[in-house]
């Protein structure tokens, strides 16, 4: 089968941590990586912003990247994107004339906009995956939204003229209803995890307090690492180690000198320590050397973190919403506890600190469940069922109309 990926904003060549750049980036090359070991030709085609000089790049992995000249060659926010859609629009119009893919699977509602402009009128089925939603980043984020007004009512036109919608997660099914999509019209498959690198036994990091615990994910506000630093000062002879963020801009600084004040406020400046960027292959020696990996955003979603956490044997405590609502079992893999509550996430932690053959345990049904729900393996075999679905359905309709 030839497959074209769409991922307008996140390569999956990109370094991780960015502003820009976290688990979109990890599923596309991941998923693309999967599908090509199977056979499958698969093409990914993300924005040129300059960082590679080549068109096309083929990867260890088996799958290609081809840099789409639209808009300036260097890296601009995503939210800046949108103007360069019909350049991006055309030229996959173009290479696919050339190189006719069997399905189109597009990553975010830009990618979905420019994906289903080029294959209108060919015949090829377009499934969209959103990753996040308009609706929901604008009740949690309000006036500090930084999307394009028009966005939501595009992610509805794209989510309504696609073959099919590609939801990670039950809690995305729930307002991709509100928005009118009926629920025939969508297949849920998950992000996936790599359990040959994210795995319980390997090296560990070192560190400096009797109990750890662990953050990890983009240095922006929405993720909610003042909740796990709050939360130590319920929690002592503990540190919290903050994994991620690059300097983009002085944005990623500027909330890392918020949550340092916020530290400090709170009399646990020493117990908390912000690594910066961490590289993707060191991050599993990282998580085991915590007793807890906390997940605490307003809203996430999907969240890969967990199931890094959950690949390595650690047990998760998440704030109960989006995606972990599915992939965090409470009482089993670990906690779900209210957002916004430090006491409810402290003391979820503290048992686990406590009585380490708890977190051993926790850890070992978090492994158990990451392999039995997701693998890259099974991702992959789900997400062809919905590729072959779309497929067969226009092979019917051709059939009836000959």
């Amino acid at each position: 089968m030839k497959i074209a990926m769409v991922s307008e904003h996140a390569s999956p060549l990109a370094p991780l941590g960015g502003t820009d750049a976290g688990g979109q980036n990890v599923h596309v090359a991941a998923l693309s990586a999967t599908l090509a070991q199977r056979g499958h030709d698969v093409i990914v085609y993300t924005r040129h912003d300059g960082t590679h000089s080549e068109r096309t790049i083929h990867t260890d992995d088996g799958y290609r990247v081809v840099h789409v000249p639209a808009g300036p060659p260097r890296p601009i926010p995503k939210d800046e994107i949108l103007p360069h859609l019909g350049e991006f629009a055309a030229f996959l119009r173009d290479d696919w004339a050339r190189e006719h893919p069997d399905v189109v699977h597009a990553h975010f509602w830009m990618s979905g906009m420019a994906a289903e402009l080029a294959a209108h009128g060919t015949g090829i089925p377009v499934l969209v995956t959103f990753h996040a939603l308009g609706t929901v980043k604008h009740r949690y984020q309000g006036r500090a939204d930084t999307s394009p007004p028009a966005r939501i009512r595009i992610e509805r036109l794209v989510a309504s003229r696609s073959a099919r919608v590609i939801a990670t997660c039950s809690d995305e099914v729930g307002e991709l209803t509100k928005m009118g999509v009926p629920p025939h019209h969508v297949s849920v498959v998950p992000c996936g995890v790599d359990l040959d690198l994210f795995t319980p036994d390997g090296p560990v990091a070192e560190r400096g307090a009797p109990h750890r615990i662990l953050s990890v994910g983009r240095m922006v506000p929405r993720k909610g690492y003042d909740l796990a630093i709050a939360a130590l000062r319920e929690l002592p002879d503990t540190e919290l180690v903050i994994a991620g963020g690059a300097d983009d801009k002085g944005k990623t600084h500027a909330e890392a000198r918020r949550l340092r004040g916020c530290a400090h406020r709170i009399g646990v400046g020493d117990r908390v320590h912000l690594l910066g960027s961490v590289e993707h292959t060191a991050m599993p020696e990282l998580i085991r050397s915590a007793d807890v990996v906390a997940c605490t955003p307003w809203y996430e979603p999907f969240g890969i973190v967990p199931l890094e956490a959950m690949g390595c044997a650690r047990p998760v405590v998440a704030t109960a919403v989006g995606g972990m609502l599915d992939t965090v079992v409470d009482g089993v893999t670990g906690a779900l506890v209210a957002p916004n509550s430090p006491e409810a996430l402290a003391a979820a932690i503290r048992p686990l600190l406590d009585n380490p053959h708890l977190a051993a345990s926790r850890g070992a049904a978090g492994r158990r469940r990451a392999e039995n729900s997701y693998s890259w393996e099974r991702v992959g075999t789900r997400t062809l069922t919905a590729y072959r679905k779309v497929c067969a359905r226009r092979v019917d309709r051709a059939a009836m109309s000959a």
